[in-house]
């Protein structure tokens, strides 16, 4: 399967790769689609992919056969094999009949493959309004280095690569478990994982960002990789939040990332502070069950 990228190019609002996720623009963007197809049903991790430190087996793969590509349009399917499985179907196009199109495919398909849950995914513009993307989208946000760290933390931060259990992460990542904050506290007891950024109050854990890690992207640039973030709710509003994200982007600079690239829901607290600290958005990612 080969993309002609001047069907594509017109009609992909927001760079992004399935199975990959965003990537930053300038990034080799059709060699990614490319690769991502060849090692389709593989289990093999492309060396830029970000969950390569999550396990040691690609769980989402491209269904090759079932990419609808043309002039106007292009769907691209893809099916998560975890749990019981969801099927997804990524749309770049923009006639009147995309969505519905999309939808269909993903039913069809979640059904051939026996997966629980059919999705599509669409994309829109950073110029788009965000009440668009309200409900069901990400921002994508873009923190260039090459502009400097950003403010200094105004709130002391702890860089824990050991765990302390006196300051009680324990109880703090089962408080924040819907965070991701579970599976990062068990990644941290096995070792596998980078250092975590910790605010206390009164000598306990009051929010945290991490793991604080990076890896090359396809053009060999640094990039500092997405992390886990939270802020306990009755901490919320005493710029707990704001230290952590300015202590993990001072971390990032002085390890020599070139960019951070993550995915905020829109209208959410990381979403307004991400804005407020000046990140770039590239656009929206959206997506439903149908």
């Amino acid at each position: 399967m080969r993309f002609h990228w001047g069907w594509m190019e017109p009609v992909m609002p927001v760079p992004y790769v399935p199975t990959l996720g965003p990537v930053r623009p300038g990034d080799p963007v059709p060699d990614m689609f490319e690769a991502v197809v060849e090692v389709a049903g593989t289990g093999r991790f492309l060396p830029y992919d970000k969950d390569r430190r999550w396990s040691p087996v690609k769980a989402e793969s491209v269904l090759v056969d079932a990419i609808e590509h043309d002039r106007t349009q292009t769907l691209v399917p893809t099916l998560l094999e975890r749990g019981a499985g969801v099927v997804k179907v990524h749309v770049y196009g923009a006639e009147p009949d995309s969505l519905t199109a999309g939808a269909d495919l993903a039913r069809k398909l979640a059904a051939v493959h026996a997966a629980a849950k059919a999705r599509v995914v669409w994309f829109l513009g950073p110029e788009q309004p965000e009440a668009y993307a309200r409900g069901v989208g990400t921002r994508v946000q873009l923190k260039d280095f090459a502009q400097g760290p950003g403010g200094v933390p105004a709130v002391e931060v702890h860089h824990d690569k050991q765990l302390r259990e006196e300051e009680g992460f324990a109880e703090f990542a089962e408080r924040m478990a819907a965070d991701g904050f579970a599976f990062l506290h068990e990644q941290m007891q096995a070792g596998t994982v980078g250092p975590v950024l910790t605010v206390l109050h009164g000598g306990r854990v009051a929010g945290a960002i991490g793991p604080m890690e990076t890896m090359a992207d396809p053009a060999g640039a640094v990039r500092q990789l997405p992390q886990y973030f939270g802020v306990l709710p009755e901490y919320r509003g005493d710029g707990y939040g704001r230290a952590l994200w300015r202590a993990a982007m001072h971390w990032g600079y002085q390890q020599g990332a070139a960019y951070q690239l993550l995915q905020t829901e829109v209208g959410g607290a990381s979403d307004r502070l991400c804005r407020a600290e000046g990140l770039a958005s590239l656009g929206f990612v959206n997506q439903r069950d149908v």
